[in-house]
């Protein structure tokens, strides 16, 4: 794996999400009830705390909890929720040391089948089924991993050119459509939500 992401809109960051499985894995984690750009650079943040270039499942896996989560929480903090997503990220890195030996690759690897790779990817701690499928999106899309069936078991995320997730993200204009697009699906729910409200 050694692409050019630009989900973090950080050279630094994105060069190591390009080339780190781990490091994608725990950027999409991360990637919630914050903005996109902050949690994709939270990799990056947390091996230069750790003083390395790269994450390493072993290692994180073995933390003391307590000094995981104050290496998340250091100003500028990782995440809003540093404390739970040092948690979710040290369960992550553990379930990837069970079943794959601390590779994140392998989760994907040899992969034949899309059904399949989304199984594993929901399997994942921390991966629901939308996180599993914007992530198996972003394999196919980006990282050249495309098993059979890929694109349909991404659901929309995989369809091609639909701006929908980090999935479609290749620089500032497709950002600029995604954020877009997330703000249409926010202000259509919040709509929903106040008829269904004054529907009672």
């Amino acid at each position: 794996m050694d692409v050019t992401l630009h989900l973090a809109q950080d050279p630094a960051a994105d060069a190591l999400l390009g080339r780190s499985p781990l490091a994608a894995l725990v950027g999409m984690l991360l990637d919630q009830q914050v903005p996109m750009e902050w949690a994709f650079k939270g990799p990056r943040t947390i091996a230069a705390r750790l003083g390395a270039d790269d994450l390493d499942a072993h290692e994180i896996a073995a933390q003391d909890p307590e000094a995981f989560a104050a290496v998340l929480s250091e100003k500028p903090a990782v995440h809003r929720y540093p404390g739970s997503m040092a948690k979710r990220i040290q369960q992550l890195c553990q379930y990837l040391v069970e079943h794959y030996d601390g590779n994140a690759e392998l989760v994907w690897k040899g992969v034949a089948d899309g059904r399949e790779l989304l199984r594993r990817l929901e399997e994942l701690p921390g991966f629901g089924r939308q996180k599993a499928q914007i992530f198996l999106a972003l394999l196919g899309k980006q990282l050249g991993v495309t098993p059979e069936g890929w694109r349909e078991a991404a659901g929309a995320y995989g369809e091609a050119e639909s701006f929908r997730s980090v999935a479609d993200i290749t620089g500032p204009e497709s950002l600029a459509r995604v954020r877009a697009h997330k703000q249409e699906m926010k202000a259509a729910a919040k709509a929903a939500k106040s008829s269904k409200s004054a529907g009672r």
